[in-house]
């Protein structure tokens, strides 16, 4: 049998707390670590129908990208869905535990496997950042930049990115008529980092959100497509799934049935 800890630790191998953004508040977020794991249930996004889900699965540890809770709380009243999950999760002694910046900042996280669904040659950081870990773990930093095989006409590899993030439609700037050959991506909210991205000399900027006005700001210096926040970062369950499965292969592991992406399209 394996404590709730064992799996955490597991997960910070990979993705180190010290690696995450200081906005952030990856780690545990509820819930006694030195219980023995009966489960884990892995998610994007907590919600009450995940907590749910992992009550009926028998799991008492719910792994998730992003996290439940970023602000302290003054009460817990349950009067958000944020409160009633934490309240619910007390009640059935749940451990909720959220990966996020950490998990996009860590080599082998978030945005190295966009690269792989991608089928990026030559990847590299996009925004690489200073840090103690490196020598231990690697480039460290947001987004990446990488290669495909042969060039293609940007039209046509818009569609096939709406094969691998599994979407009906994507949202881009106007066509800039060149080859698309070098390819930045940032899964989530990776706006911040288009200015890198032309300077990466990529032909495209692939990320999950951004704003109005960037769409005009890239002019023609570099395709800007925007697939979805969720859609970006769901891929974040097969990395953990990957990664629990090979150092604990009896273990229970389960994906969570639950869409919760809160944007939906008509």
């Amino acid at each position: 049998m394996y404590k709730v800890s064992d799996i955490i630790n597991e997960v910070e191998r990979l993705a180190p707390l010290t690696l995450q953004e200081d906005f952030d508040n990856a780690g545990v977020q509820v819930g006694d670590i030195t219980q023995l794991a009966s489960g884990v249930l892995l998610c994007l996004d907590i919600t009450e129908e995940v907590l749910d889900e992992a009550l009926d699965t028998g799991c008492n540890l719910i792994i998730s990208h992003h996290p439940l809770a970023f602000k302290a709380f003054k009460s817990l009243t349950g009067k958000s869905y944020i409160e009633r999950c934490m309240i619910k999760a007390c009640k059935h002694d749940l451990v909720i535990y959220a990966a996020h910046t950490n998990l996009d900042n860590a080599p082998g996280g978030v945005n190295h496997q966009l690269a792989d669904m991608l089928g990026l040659q030559k990847v590299q950081v996009l925004a690489p950042q200073k840090h103690p870990l490196t020598d231990q773990l690697g480039e460290i930093g947001s987004g990446v930049v990488g290669t495909l095989l042969d060039d293609i006409d940007e039209l046509s590899f818009l569609q096939q990115l709406k094969t691998v993030f599994r979407v009906s439609c994507i949202k881009h700037s106007p066509l800039t008529g060149r080859k698309i050959g070098k390819v930045a991506v940032c899964g989530g909210s990776g706006a911040f980092l288009i200015e890198q991205a032309i300077e990466s000399g990529a032909d495209i900027f692939i990320t999950g959100e951004a704003r109005y006005n960037d769409y005009y700001n890239v002019e023609d210096r570099i395709l800007l497509a925007v697939v979805g926040h969720y859609e970006s970062e769901v891929c974040t369950k097969d990395i953990f799934y990957h990664l629990l499965t090979k150092k604990f292969p009896t273990f229970a592991v389960h994906f969570s049935n639950v869409n919760s992406n809160p944007v939906k399209y008509l």
